[in-house]
């Protein structure tokens, strides 16, 4: 398989990992997403569209690249993301901080998810963190492998 054939089979299957993950988690683990959470999922689910189109449509090598370029969004996004979890910086969204009176007595309300608690780690890195490593390591390896002609 030649550079741009593996460059279309990350594209493909790195987003669809992730994003089964982050809904395997969700509903057999009970970690529901925060509005920051969703902004890396968005990147995921049009890279996953785009590697498709990158399957049949021509130029192959633009539709891949623009894949690439979807995953690196979300792994920056994830970046961002965990620097809010670990302090580094403040977020830009609503969900940062304590919920509000009216939140907390809306008992029909989707549950409060704050954007700056990690509600996982592994190795002491967040789920936001592990998006951040993983997605912009093979958003640029997708982006190199379709850059590189033989």
């Amino acid at each position: 398989m030649n550079g741009l054939g593996q460059a279309r089979v990350l594209a493909l299957v790195v987003p669809a990992a992730l994003l089964a993950g982050a809904y395997v988690g969700q509903y057999a683990f009970g970690l529901y997403p925060c509005e920051m959470c969703w902004w890396q999922r968005y990147p995921h689910f049009a890279a996953l569209v785009l590697s498709i189109a990158s399957f049949v449509a021509v130029p192959k090598r633009v539709w891949v690249a623009l894949a690439g370029l979807a995953i690196l969004t979300s792994g920056l996004i994830g970046g961002f993301h965990a620097g809010v979890e670990y302090s580094w910086w403040e977020g830009i969204t609503g969900c940062a901080g304590a919920p509000s009176a009216i939140d907390v007595m809306d008992v029909t309300a989707a549950p409060i998810v704050r954007c700056d608690v990690a509600p996982w780690s592994f190795l002491g890195i967040s789920l936001a963190g592990w998006n951040f490593l993983i997605s912009t390591i093979a958003g640029g390896a997708i982006l190199a492998l379709a850059a590189y002609r033989k």
